[in-house]
């Protein structure tokens, strides 16, 4: 199978059955659900009334807020060149 090849890949996420389908390997696809699942159930823990969807919205909030971050430091190392939001 080569890189750009679709694969799916089947996991369970905060209790649900979920298949996705991408280029990621298997061992990637894995650390992200086992990442996301280690964060909903730190949520839980700390909002133990909160819903699925609850947890699901601040995990989100949470990914892009640490993406944003990450460009952030990224854009002001030597070289870089990330394009500006509006260049996209």
């Amino acid at each position: 199978m080569s890189d750009n090849e679709k694969r799916r890949f089947k996991t369970t996420i905060d209790g649900v059955d979920y298949t996705f389908i991408g280029n990621n390997t298997d061992e990637h696809m894995q650390a992200v659900a086992d990442l996301l699942n280690e964060q909903m159930e730190q949520i839980k823990d700390q909002l133990p009334d909160s819903s699925k969807e609850d947890r699901a919205i601040l995990a989100a909030f949470n990914a892009i807020s640490n993406q944003l971050k990450l460009k952030e430091q990224a854009s002001k190392e030597p070289g870089s060149v990330l394009p500006k939001e509006n260049e996209r």
